[in-house]
C-alpha cells in the first residue's frame, strides 16, 4: 500500500492502516524518543503518547512537507511536554562557560555507551543538546520550543558538551585510548 493511500485510510480511522503505520514507523520513531527521554520505560511510553496524537490528529496532515517529519515533530513535542511542566530549566551566567567542542572518535566509542551518557546528562541539558546537536534546530528554534531564551540554550548546550567531553575522556583513559577531545 503506498504511504497516500495509509494516511487516507488512518484519516478514515481504519483499524488495518493505523496497525501498519505503526509497524512501518514505530522502530524510527522510537529511536527518536530515547534521545528524549530518561530511560527506555520513558521512551516507550512517550512513543505510545505520540502515536495516540498521530491518529488523533491526522487529519490535520495536508501532504505537504515531509510525513516523516511531521511524525518525528510530534515525538519530540510529546517528549518534550512532559518537560515544560517542570522548572527544568537553570538560567546561567553564559560568561562562565566556555565553548566546548566535542570531536568523537566513532569507532573508539561503543554507541551504547554515546546514549548512555546523552541520557545521563540532567533533562535541561539533554534536551537542548538532542534538539541542537543531533537534530539540528537553531538556538531560536530550540528557545521556542523549549519556552526558554536563546542565552539559556546557548549555556545548557555548553554546559552539556562539557559533561560530555568529560565523560568521554574518562572513557578513553579508562580503555587507554588517545583522546581527540582535545
Amino acid at each position: 500500500m503506498s504511504l497516500d493511500q495509509l494516511i487516507k485510510d488512518c484519516k478514515k480511522e481504519k483499524a488495518s492502516a493505523r496497525e501498519e503505520l505503526y509497524r512501518r514507523y514505530a522502530s524510527m520513531l522510537y529511536s527518536v524518543s530515547i534521545k528524549y527521554s530518561r530511560n527506555r520505560e520513558e521512551a516507550e511510553d512517550n512513543l505510545q503518547d505520540a502515536f495516540i496524537t498521530v491518529f488523533t490528529k491526522i487529519g490535520q496532515y495536508t501532504f505537504k512537507g515531509s510525513f516523516d517529519g511531521w511524525l518525528k515533530r510530534i515525538v519530540i513535542n510529546t517528549a518534550l511536554q512532559c518537560y515544560r511542566q517542570q522548572p527544568v530549566f537553570d538560567i546561567v551566567n553564559e560568561g562562565q562557560i566556555p565553548e566546548v567542542e566535542v570531536e568523537i572518535d566513532d569507532e573508539q566509542l561503543p554507541l551504547p555507551f554515546l546514549l548512555k551518557i546523552i541520557q545521563d546528562l540532567p533533562d535541561r541539558y539533554r534536551l537542548v543538546f538532542n534538539l541542537y546537536a543531533l537534530d539540528g534546530f537553531s538556538h531560536k528554534e530550540v528557545a521556542e520550543m523549549l519556552k526558554i531564551s536563546e542565552n539559556t540554550s546557548k549555556s545548557n548546550l555548553s554546559r552539556a558538551r562539557l559533561i560530555l567531553k568529560e565523560k568521554i575522556e574518562a572513557y578513553y583513559a579508562q580503555n587507554d585510548i588517545h583522546s581527540s577531545t582535545q
